[in-house]
């Protein structure tokens, strides 16, 4: 176990603490991995500050916070991509109360590292400016292309940018896809809010596009210079008004969540689904995913009930890294104040939960959410291929845990 002291355990089953990290008290986000020379280096971004850190896991039992590198101020660095070496760091304009400054200037677009030289020391090579709003949640799984999730100037909602890091101290835009309405300096009308979430998942000529209120979207990119639409599949009103968060393949199932936007009970309620695409061209939803509810004893009947943001956020993403774990029958989620959660899929027409953890909620804040409860938010989850699972909270820091030999039983 890491010098750092845990929170204690809150719910947990077929699922133990490892290690933990409190990273300095700056609050995690999003996780990244690479190994280089048989060692694992987990790339982490914040909340509340611009930047990121770098942490050792080679022994998930003390991770060791190497590095934090100060990002572009007034500017959200939310999002880490690591393959190839290379790392493409999302900078975007952060939301009024989330630490954004309308009266300062941000830096939009994204950043490209080197960190294959030194990976516990990257340097930078580019500024990619994507102009507008810059980039969210993006996808570089290793080779030529990154495929950004932004907003340039023009547009309302994020579109696809496909980049070209054949030069990685040159990126160039070379395809943009959009949904109709989203060009509104071309004329056009939108009709949401929240458009392209990100990412966009490639397996191999296509990419699965999580297009918030639009839906699931498959596109074919075998031209990079002019994607196309295979299909789409709307969910209508369902969950937030964000509509569709992810959309992650798994064979041929795409597992399908949507975001609480509102804390406690001021939306719908989230959903998880696993979603056929055998057919590109007629996705269709064949097993809805189980609402997980607090164990016996926490005093609550419903997630909902804790407080602060409840219901699915982030899937571990395999993109094709052999440092990360592949398996298309499970599925680790996480769910805000309902922690981590591991689902068993190997038959999509019944998802079925196998393993939970939970921990006590957090003593102190390290930012302004949540607004109301104080309670566990956990934000990311990425599993390595030992089958270590690093999970984040932005007001705990980086949880290590790993399944025991009773996930799935009993649930």
């Amino acid at each position: 176990m890491s010098a750092d002291t845990p929170p204690a355990v809150r719910e947990a089953a077929g699922i133990e603490l490892v290690g933990y990290h409190d990273l300095g008290a700056n609050p995690a986000f999003k996780l990244a991995m690479q190994r280089v020379d048989g060692r694992y280096y987990l790339y982490l971004s914040h909340f509340w500050r611009s930047g990121w850190s770098v942490v050792d896991v080679t022994d998930p039992t003390a991770p060791v916070l190497v590095r934090t590198v100060d990002g572009p101020p007034n500017t959200w660095t939310l999002q880490v991509q690591v393959a190839d070496g290379l790392m493409v760091n999302a900078l975007e304009r952060a939301t009024p109360g989330w630490g954004y400054d309308p009266a300062l200037t941000e830096k939009v677009g994204v950043l490209v590292w080197d960190v294959k030289t030194d990976p516990t020391d990257p340097k930078l090579l580019a500024h990619h400016d994507t102009t507008g709003r810059g980039t969210h949640r993006n996808y570089y799984a290793g080779g030529r292309y990154a495929y950004l999730a932004t907003e340039p100037e023009g547009f309302k909602g994020n579109i696809l940018s496909i980049v070209d890091l054949a030069d990685p101290s040159a990126p160039a835009e070379v395809g943009r896809w959009w949904w109709p309405g989203q060009h509104v300096a071309g004329g056009e009308e939108p009709e949401h809010t929240h458009y392209l979430h990100g990412p966009a998942y490639v397996v191999g000529d296509l990419a699965y596009l999580s297009y918030g209120r639009i839906g699931l979207v498959v596109l074919d990119i075998s031209d990079k210079t002019a994607p196309t639409l295979v299909s789409r599949l709307s969910f209508g009103d369902l969950g937030s008004p964000l509509g569709v968060h992810s959309a992650i393949p798994y064979g041929d199932v795409v597992v399908v969540n949507s975001e609480a936007l509102a804390e406690g009970d001021k939306e719908g309620l989230p959903f998880t689904v696993a979603v056929d695409v055998a057919d590109p061209a007629a996705p269709r939803i064949i097993g809805w995913f189980p609402t997980p509810y607090p164990s016996a004893g926490t005093g609550l009947e419903t997630y909902q009930e804790k407080g602060a943001r409840h219901g699915p956020h982030n899937q571990h993403q395999w993109q094709y890294q052999d440092c990360l774990l592949h398996d298309d029958s499970r599925v680790y989620l996480t769910h805000f104040n309902g922690g981590l959660r591991v689902y068993d899929i190997s038959t999509p027409l019944k998802p079925r939960e196998i393993a939970y953890y939970v921990p006590e909620d957090p003593k102190e804040r390290r930012g302004v959410k949540p607004v109301e409860a104080l309670v566990t938010q956990f934000e990311d989850v990425l599993v390595d291929d030992r089958g270590t699972i690093y999970c984040t909270d932005k007001n705990h820091g980086l949880f290590v845990l790993r399944l025991t030999d009773e996930a799935g039983s009993g649930h």
